[in-house]
């Protein structure tokens, strides 16, 4: 339950919304509590017209309740001028169904006023439930915005969709329903009990002795039901994740014809789902009938108790106060009947808030230190970098030191696995280095804010990601809106020689691409991706082994449009193909996270190493494809 606390300052900023949401309840209650009110003098109006008809009718004499003339002075009407005049018996017959007629109506209009109370409430306190599961929703998605890239290799997409989705929702159901319930049932237990124990003290007494063994049944079941919500929470986010991975892996799926192995792992995952779901249900279905069995037995006791004091004719009960006890007590029937619901709920909205605050208290790894560099020019030093995978433990770099002055060319080149794209996760500070610290412009990047860091770097990754939305929003997704977006995105997509393909389209730029861009080949979405890179024209370019899936011809291309726009900016060129780095001001020669070689490409053939052993074996490929 500690969890929840977390929940006190979403309730702050709607605190007048909620504060006139328990007025309402407040004034349901009130209404609620005056309806069996009115029952009861109507039974006993009724019952005193009956005795009336056995006295002699000189001995006979109506009257109605100080209570009713109370409710009714307001309106003006004097109810007991009704009663006088002649009390033969059809006097009296008709004097009694007028007030039965009018008691009929009392209790409609006291329903009704009852009724508008509680939409009020559910208007006020179920909308803010709404605008708190907003908030949340929106603060739980800002805070994974700002979570490293570690946190997203330690957990699972589907697990983060869930907390986001399922989770919040368990949550808004204890802000809002449960909240409700809650204080319709304090509210109405107390006006309720109030009442009773001023008609009658023991009366009230047996009608409430049933419910201290409702709340041993609370006690009792509510540590089950939080360890299968936990249970059952845990599930679901199982189920999102397999079912996440086999959607955005479907193409391999099919491809190794493995639908079936996926489909039984899947009903797997679902049967254990349904069996925790179950177990939780199990708790639900029998905690409800319980409540209802103790609420029938406060009933029968006020029915046998109180017949027995009304034969006695002792404590001054009534026939319209019998009839008053049990609607009242069946007007406890919902609220106590809820409580089965309302621990369910809150139970399961403790769980799923831990699980939430588990991510909310989560700190980035990366975050702005300082800021102590006014601008990038783009000056890059790597001095004595260290860097192992916090997740694997696999030394990635080793005592790498280098320098790119603002505006020259870098590329690094090297088998798989030698740790080239380890350096640019360094560069955009995914990862800080584990030894040694990587400098942009003299300046240590602990030193510099992120958002300033990153808005100077165009980046083009090895795993490519498009947006499910039109290319050109695709291209232009690192640009504000401006009147020449348009312009410089069609000027990108010609560097990226992706142009025409993009026109060969029948919606052109504004061709919706499928999630992850299926509806481009895997050359196109490289070519998109670069052209989204160099769009914003930024200070520090970063190339991922970015032509991996285009030809020769359409790589001289590419890197010909690249070259106009790499002058004046600093450039990083990846890739294990050197006709992509050859032309590179200085060229690293990584081997398992050292530098082996490095120099131009001339200086480098004329070492004869690893450099110029590479430059072979592509030839040879090449020649081989000829």
């Amino acid at each position: 339950m500690r969890s929840l606390l977390s929940v006190l300052p979403y309730f702050g900023r709607y605190r007048g919304r909620m504060l006139l949401g328990f007025l309402f309840i407040v004034l349901t209650g009130v209404f609620t509590v005056y309806t069996p009110q009115v029952v009861r003098e109507a039974f006993n109006l009724i019952g005193d017209g009956i005795a009336q008809l056995k006295l002699p009718v000189g001995e006979r004499h109506l009257e109605v309740s100080a209570r009713l003339h109370s409710w009714t002075a307001w309106a003006g009407l004097d109810l007991q001028a009704r009663l006088a005049g002649p009390l033969d018996d059809a006097a009296v017959k008709a004097k009694v169904l007028w007030f039965a007629i009018f008691y009929a109506g009392l209790f409609l209009v006291f329903t009704l006023l009852s009724g508008l109370f509680l939409f009020l409430t559910r208007q006020t306190i179920i909308v803010v439930s709404r605008l708190i599961e907003y908030d949340l929703k929106n603060d739980v998605y800002t805070h994974y915005q700002r979570l490293d890239r570690a946190f997203y290799k330690r957990n699972s997409t589907g697990d983060l969709m869930n907390r986001i989705s399922e989770d919040v929702g368990k949550v808004r159901q204890f802000i809002g329903p449960a909240v409700m319930y809650i204080g319709n049932l304090v509210v109405l237990t107390v006006m309720i009990v109030w009442v009773m124990l001023d008609v009658n003290l023991e009366l009230t007494l047996w009608s409430l002795a049933p419910l201290p063994l409702l709340s041993v049944a609370i006690y009792l079941v509510s540590d089950t039901i939080n360890r299968r919500s936990m249970a059952t929470q845990r599930q679901q986010s199982r189920l999102s994740t397999m079912a996440q991975e086999s959607f955005s892996g479907m193409r391999v799926i099919k491809a190794y014809a493995k639908e079936s192995q996926v489909v039984a792992r899947f009903r797997r995952a679902a049967k254990d789902y349904r069996k925790t779901s179950l177990a939780q249900a199990k708790v639900d279905a029998l905690f409800m009938p319980a409540i209802m069995l103790l609420v029938g037995l406060s009933t029968a006791l006020v029915i046998f108790v109180g017949g027995i004091l009304l034969a006695q004719g002792g404590g001054g009960i009534t026939v319209g106060n019998l009839a008053e006890f049990t609607l009242y007590v069946t007007k406890l029937t919902w609220p106590f009947a809820s409580l089965g619901m309302i621990t369910s709920q809150v139970q399961q909205a403790a769980v799923s808030m831990e699980r939430i605050n588990e991510f909310l208290g989560t700190p980035p790894a990366i975050a702005t230190e300082a800021d102590a560099l006014a601008a990038v020019t783009g000056a890059i030093t790597f001095r004595n970098v260290g860097f192992t995978y916090p997740e694997t433990g696999i030394e990635a770099l080793k005592n790498l030191s280098f320098h790119v002055p603002a505006g020259g060319t870098l590329a690094i080149t090297g088998h798989t696995g030698s740790g080239k794209s380890t350096i640019v996760d360094l560069m955009c500070r995914q990862y800080d280095p584990t030894s040694g610290e990587v400098l942009v412009d003299g300046v240590p990047l602990r030193s510099v804010a992120l958002e300033k860091l990153r808005a100077a770097l165009g980046v083009v990754p090895q795993e490519v990601f498009l947006f499910s939305d039109t290319i050109a929003n695709n291209i232009a997704f690192s640009l504000d809106a401006g009147p020449d977006v348009q312009e410089r995105v069609e000027q990108a997509a010609r560097t990226a020689q992706v142009h025409q393909d993009i026109m060969q389209f029948p919606k052109g730029y504004e061709t919706l691409l499928g999630e992850r861009g299926v509806t481009l080949s895997g050359g196109q979405k490289q070519r998109v991706s670069i052209a989204r890179a160099v769009v914003r024209q930024p200070r520090i370019l970063i190339f991922d082994d970015p032509l991996s899936a285009v030809d020769t011809a359409t790589e001289d291309a590419i890197l010909g449009g690249l070259r106009r726009i790499m002058k004046g900016c600093t450039t990083v060129i990846i890739s294990h193909r050197i006709s992509a780095v050859q032309a590179a001001d200085h060229i690293l020669v990584l081997d398992h996270g050292s530098v082996v070689e490095q120099g131009d490409h001339r200086q480098l053939l004329g070492l004869g190493g690893k450099y110029t052993a590479l430059y072979e074996e592509q030839l040879l490929e090449e020649a081989g494809k000829g």
